[in-house]
């Protein structure tokens, strides 16, 4: 599993046709699951994100995780992170996991976010337009 972790002052997503979400203080997530995640990958995963302290407190300094910022989060799967990027120039995808079972742990993830604070969702498997105001910046990449 590879993830990009973006704390935005506010973020959007919107898929032609769908109704657009958004979140207003939090994290942007970009998540790849690949065909090796196990179910404790998740869990892994989620308890590392929800405890990141990379929300300032009163003094500027990160101290606060999401739910001490009181932040949400807008989470896009997004299978285009297992290329590597070692060899070539045209990216392939080899790594991600299949669609129905990346689905599945989408699902599962957003699931064990929501156990601590507010959580939308990109469109799975959809063309999506993301916009976002990066705060800081501050953006982190976690493998598991």
């Amino acid at each position: 599993m590879r993830i990009v972790v973006q704390r935005v002052l506010k973020a959007s997503c919107q898929s032609q046709g769908e109704t657009q979400v958004s979140i207003a203080n939090g994290l942007l997530i970009y998540t790849c699951f690949e065909k090796d995640d196990k179910i404790e990958t998740i869990q892994k995963a989620t308890h590392k994100i929800v405890n990141l302290r990379i929300f300032e407190d009163e003094n500027a300094r990160m101290q606060y995780n999401i739910q001490q910022a009181k932040g949400e989060i807008l989470h896009i799967s997004q299978f285009t992170l297992s290329w590597r990027g070692n060899k070539g120039h045209r990216p392939n995808f080899e790594e991600s996991m299949i669609p129905n079972s990346a689905l599945d742990f989408y699902n599962k993830m957003n699931h064990q976010l929501e156990q601590f604070c507010p959580v939308k969702t990109g469109f799975f498997g959809k063309e999506m337009q993301i916009a976002s105001v990066n705060d800081g910046p501050v953006t982190f990449f976690l493998e598991f």
